[in-house]
C-alpha cells in the first residue's frame, strides 16, 4: 500500500480502455478534471500508457493511473510495462488484475510490492468475494469489486447486488485502510445512485461514458449523482 496516497469518498473511476487515445482521451480527461473541481470529487482516470504523460501534465486534480504494469525489474522485458516508467510518466497509481488483463496471485502480489517500492498507488480488481479477500491480504490501496459477467452490460439491476456490504465487511476485517470501489454495469446516474445506496463509497464507468452519444454530459450526470447521493446519505463533508 502506498501510504502517502490520499483519496476521499465518494470517488469515481473512468476507464477509457482502448476506446480513446491521444487528443480524444485528453479532451475527456480535461472535462473530468473540471468536474473534480466543480463537485469536489476525486476521479481516477486510466488512459493508455502512451498518453499518461500528456494527461498527467495537463490536469490538476485528476488522479492518473496506468491501465496495467508488469512486476519486472529494470532490464530485460521487451513489450512490458515497467513500474519505474509508469511513475516517471506522471502516474499516481496503477490498475491491476482487470478481467481483460488477469494476473496470477503470485504476480499480483509482486506487482503490488513493486508499485509500493516506486511510489504508485494500487487499484486492484477482484472478480469474487474470495478473490477480494485474497487480494486484501496483499494490502493494495483500493480494491475494485467487479463481477466480470456485469462488465459492459446495460440494464443490470443495481439493487440486486447484495454482495456490496458483504465485500465491504470482509475487506474491512482484514484491513480497514483499503478503500473499495464497486463497478461493472454502471451506465447512468441512476446506477451510480443505486450502488451508493447499497453501501458503496465509490464506483466507475467505461462504456456508459466513452460510448455515449455525449460522453461529457454522461460523465457530468454520473459525477453529479455521486456527489448528490453521497451528501444525502452521509452529509456534505467528504470523507478523508
Amino acid at each position: 500500500m502506498r501510504h502517502d496516497f490520499r483519496i476521499r469518498a465518494p470517488f469515481f473511476e473512468i476507464g477509457p480502455k482502448a476506446y480513446l487515445f491521444g487528443q480524444a482521451s485528453l479532451d475527456l480527461a480535461l472535462e473530468a478534471d473540471r468536474l473534480c473541481e466543480q463537485y469536489d470529487v476525486d476521479i481516477i482516470y486510466t488512459p493508455q500508457s502512451v498518453d499518461i504523460r500528456m494527461v498527467a501534465g495537463a490536469t490538476k486534480r485528476l488522479l492518473v493511473f496506468a491501465q496495467h504494469m508488469d512486476p519486472l525489474p529494470i532490464g530485460n522485458g521487451i513489450g512490458s510495462v515497467l513500474p519505474e516508467a509508469v511513475k516517471a510518466a506522471g502516474a499516481q497509481g496503477v490498475l491491476l488484475n482487470h478481467c481483460e488483463r488477469k494476473m496470477t496471485l503470485s504476480d499480483l502480489r509482486l506487482a503490488i510490492s513493486r508499485a509500493d517500492a516506486v511510489g504508485l498507488a494500487t487499484l486492484v480488481c477482484a472478480d469474487t468475494l474470495a478473490e477480494a479477500i485474497a487480494i486484501a491480504c496483499f494490502e493494495p490501496n483500493i480494491i475494485l469489486a467487479e463481477p466480470p459477467e456485469l462488465i459492459g452490460t446495460m440494464g443490470a439491476a443495481v439493487e440486486s447486488r447484495g454482495y456490496v456490504k458483504e465485500i465491504n465487511a470482509a475487506i474491512a476485517r482484514i484491513n480497514p485502510a483499503i478503500r473499495i470501489l464497486h463497478g461493472a454495469g454502471i451506465h447512468s446516474a441512476k446506477d451510480v445512485e443505486g450502488i451508493l445506496l447499497l453501501g458503496a463509497e465509490a464506483t466507475g464507468c467505461t462504456s456508459g461514458i466513452v460510448r455515449a452519444a455525449d460522453p461529457v454530459q454522461s460523465m457530468r450526470e454520473m459525477i453529479q449523482a455521486l456527489r448528490g447521493t453521497w451528501d444525502r446519505i452521509h452529509g456534505s463533508s467528504p470523507a478523508a
